[in-house]
């Protein structure tokens, strides 16, 4: 059998029952980029500017002038730049939860997650293809957003690792997100991570070598190796190639200080786009 690792995106599209997860590859496959940037922008007109020179995921929960027309604006540079849209919300409430009412004795059911994803300000599930999560709560988190998403034929990454120093995403709590993501793959479709998961979480057991979860890696730099934040950077070869990950993800290193400079951001989007492209060549030709 044949790993993810060796195979190329437009193989692993076949390897997955989620929309999302299907379009995400060929999109990958059919742009020649597994180039991820994000905006971490305050103001809707950076934010834009921004999408419309690279073509990103995005925060839209950080925009301090948002309103709903600016929805719409992201989905038309997504059809105009042919970029699928990750909202990095991070989840992290409880999915499903029974509340006793002191005065009736009657059960009612919470679902503060699902809420948060289909409601509120930013209706996320009307309009992006992919956001994320905390395993902190435990599956219920999972059940919460796929009630939502999964209708809608949206996915779902779980944040297993992180890339800041003193991360406590690790060991026990790393592998029982694995856990969580194969008891659940219909919707849940990869992982925020630094490496592969195969093999994480299995105790006693064979390996599933054709078991095939998307992994979107942050802490990705050309020329730093970390920042006064504590978060720590690897090149694109490193992450892509040493690592076996599918997506790098970069930021600040694309964005710089000045949004409204975007010759210079769609300059380093493509320097970093070329980066990551050539290690996943590297990879699936060298194996």
């Amino acid at each position: 059998m044949v790993s993810p690792r060796e195979q190329t995106y437009a193989q692993r599209r076949l390897n997955h029952v989620n929309p999302a997860a299907k379009i995400l590859l060929e999109t990958m496959e059919r742009k020649k980029s597994n180039l991820a940037v994000s905006v971490d922008v305050t103001k809707a007109k950076d934010f834009l500017a921004i999408i419309d020179a690279v073509g990103p995921f995005t925060h839209v929960d950080i925009l301090e002038d948002f309103e709903h027309g600016l929805i719409q604006q992201l989905q038309d540079l997504s059809t105009k730049h042919d970029f699928v849209i990750f909202e990095d919300r991070k989840f992290a409430d409880i999915g499903e939860e029974i509340f006793l009412c002191h005065y009736t004795s009657d059960s009612i059911t919470g679902n503060t997650v699902s809420l948060q994803y289909s409601g509120g300000v930013h209706k996320i599930a009307s309009w992006s293809h992919i956001t994320n999560a905390h395993p902190v709560p435990g599956p219920s988190i999972i059940t919460g957003l796929a009630s939502v998403g999964l209708p809608l034929g949206r996915g779902l990454l779980l944040l297993a690792e992180m890339s800041t120093k003193g991360a406590l995403t690790a060991g026990v709590y790393t592998e029982e997100a694995v856990r969580m993501a194969r008891a659940r793959r219909d919707f849940v479709i990869g992982f925020i991570a630094q490496r592969r998961m195969e093999g994480v979480g299995i105790e006693g057991e064979n390996v599933d070598e054709a078991e095939d979860f998307l992994i979107l890696a942050p802490g990705v730099g050309l020329h730093a190796k970390g920042d006064a934040m504590g978060q720590q950077y690897r090149t694109p070869k490193e992450v892509i190639l040493d690592s076996g990950c599918d997506v790098i993800i970069v930021g600040r290193g694309i964005y710089g200080t000045d949004p409204s400079l975007t010759e210079a951001i769609a300059t380093r989007a493509q320097e970093y786009r070329t980066a990551g492209w050539e290690a996943y060549l590297q990879r699936v030709s060298s194996l």
